[in-house]
């Protein structure tokens, strides 16, 4: 039984576990104890890979960046023993073969491992989330990349019948879904997801077709499938999203779920857009699991961090997180409300569309057709009893209104806005017609984010720049001699020396001086240099400061902020 794991055990002791909780909910056939355990906590998979590691003495990795060839043989690499005890055989050296488990003390698994191989063996955690994944792709690396000529041209000449056969799944392990452009689809989504995608563009011209993959905020292309499929891909598209087949002359948005396996599945926003050669197609994955990876891990300065932690204790105000699409705020909201959803609050969202299912949270998808603006639900969650309240955006004067009241009447409310730094997000509130008087009492923080691309520390190399290029561009003088920069390259871990992303903000608290700027209509400018002499970094500044640390380069600080 699961509940005897000593992990689960020692977790309960520490009480971050609740034993009559997690005792009722062990019966999930198939299902790993670390998975159980951040079900029924408030740990993320990283924060319960660092906590098992601390406590058991056992080595931590990080399996996003590993080198996949250093994977022992087929003969150790038994598919059955990996999927029945959630541990990955990872490398031998000598008589020693080296386990990735997300469980230290899956004692069973080791001694299976020790009999089947005749080997010694050494622990090594890593996170659940990453180890399941690696395990799925060592057991379907096929990728819809590397077809052959020979399949592309039966790809291209299958009949329709399949389709209309297959069309209705979208588990890509069915064994009937065989249609070669089902399976070709299939392949891509799983690609897209292999890879780390954050977008899909499937997008027709006159005699092209090309499919790009959004990898670390930056379009690569991927593929150019024959131009003949094009209304079949979005065909295909359309039906796994429920979408209307015959419309092509409107936009539409649909919902995908995409079933991985038993245990995993991922959602996919869909748009198609009528375009002069046919139909493009953007897909978002959407990924709960970001939302879970905790604040100490989005890139917040110590700082900014305690600001964001100090605003969210509050018990009302109003916290506004602002930024262009992509800048990665529905992360930041969504950490915010994880941190607060506790069983004695009650929380409510208005979003559209919901990008992150969070159990506890009761999250209301806007219907402008069906008269379910963010106003009215705004002003129905008013009269349910709320303690917080998430407005996916604040996009009119009557949101911002009932917002602001909410905030001034012991609620607290997060939400966002599209402006390019947070003292101008001040001026918008003004500019949309709140009075000044109104946001003084009842904004208390606002957070300005871009997303910059995640230097790859396999190739990254030192990078010399002139002493006047660098204070051009907004280092101190007598931060130089002590600066060391890096640049990209680009190995076989990386995609043009980057992997992953981090974030860089701009955390400014409402304070009794820019509350005195916003009372009197100050702008932006003033609000900004008030910051500024209170030692708030704006968004250039703290990209350089995370250019200085080495985790990105001044390139990519270039090309997410301005100077």
């Amino acid at each position: 039984m699961l509940i005897n794991s000593p992990l689960i055990r020692k977790l309960v002791h520490l009480g971050v576990l609740d034993f009559e909780k997690i005792s009722k909910a062990e019966n999930t056939d198939n299902i790993s104890v670390a998975e159980l355990i951040c079900r029924e906590s408030n740990l993320s998979a990283t924060e319960l890979a660092q906590r098992a590691s601390q406590l058991f003495h056992a080595p931590l990795l990080d399996l996003t960046d590993f080198d996949t060839t250093l994977l022992p043989n087929e003969k150790i690499l038994n598919e059955k023993l990996i999927k029945k005890h959630h541990v990955l055989p990872i490398s031998v050296k000598g008589k020693t073969l080296y386990l990735a488990t997300s469980d230290p003390t899956n004692f069973d698994a080791f001694e299976d491992y020790e009999f089947n191989t005749g080997m010694q063996s050494e622990v090594i955690v890593v996170s659940y989330d990453q180890l399941e994944l690696a395990i799925e792709s060592l057991f379907d690396s096929t990728s819809a990349l590397e077809l052959t000529d020979a399949q592309m041209a039966e790809l291209d000449g299958d009949s329709a019948e399949s389709d209309k056969k297959n069309n209705l799944s979208t588990d890509v392990n069915s064994k009937e879904d065989d249609a070669p452009i089902i399976v070709y689809i299939n392949k891509i989504l799983m690609d897209a997801i292999k890879r780390g995608a954050s977008d899909l563009h499937f997008e027709p011209y006159e005699h092209m077709y090309r499919i790009r993959f959004r990898i670390d905020g930056v379009l690569h292309e991927i593929a150019n499938p024959p131009i003949g499929l094009e209304s079949r891909i979005s065909a295909r598209i359309k039906v796994m999203s429920h979408m209307d087949l015959a419309e092509k002359r409107k936009p539409q948005d649909g919902r995908i779920k995409l079933k991985i396996n038993k245990k995993k599945s991922i959602d996919f926003r869909v748009s198609t857009l009528p375009t002069l050669w046919g139909e493009k197609v953007v897909m978002r994955i959407l990924d709960s699991s970001s939302a879970m990876l905790g604040i100490d891990v989005l890139g917040y300065e110590p700082e900014q961090k305690e600001l964001y932690l100090t605003a969210l204790a509050q018990p009302q105000g109003m916290i506004l997180v602002t930024g262009p699409t992509g800048s990665g705020k529905t992360v930041s909201l969504y950490t915010g409300l994880n941190i607060l959803n506790k069983p004695e609050r009650n929380i409510s969202t208005a979003e559209d569309p919901v990008e992150i299912n969070l159990v506890g949270v009761n999250q209301v998808q806007i219907n402008v057709r069906a008269d379910m603006t963010f106003a009215n639900a705004l002003r129905a969650f008013l009269r349910q009893d709320p303690d917080i309240v998430m407005v996916g955006e604040i996009r009119d004067l009557e949101t911002a209104e009932i917002s602001i009241k909410a905030a001034q009447t012991g609620h607290l409310v997060l939400s966002t806005l599209h402006t390019n730094s947070a003292p101008e997000t001040l001026t918008r509130l003004i500019n949309m017609g709140i009075p000044c008087y109104n946001i003084a009492s009842s904004v208390t923080l606002i957070i300005a984010q871009r997303l910059a691309r995640r230097l790859c520390h396999h190739c990254k190399e030192p990078e010399t720049l002139p002493k006047e290029e660098l204070i051009r561009l907004g280092y101190l003088e007598d931060d130089i001699p002590n600066l060391t920069l890096f640049k990209g390259v680009g190995c076989e871990h990386c995609t043009d020396g980057y992997k992953g992303r981090l974030g860089i903000y701009e955390v400014m608290p409402i304070t009794p001086n820019i509350a005195q700027i916003i009372m009197r209509s100050g702008n932006s400018l003033e609000i900004a240099e008030a910051a500024e002499q209170e030692g708030i970094n704006n968004l250039r500044k703290s990209g350089l400061k995370k250019a200085a640390s080495g985790v990105t380069s001044l390139v990519e600080i270039n090309r997410v902020t301005s100077f």
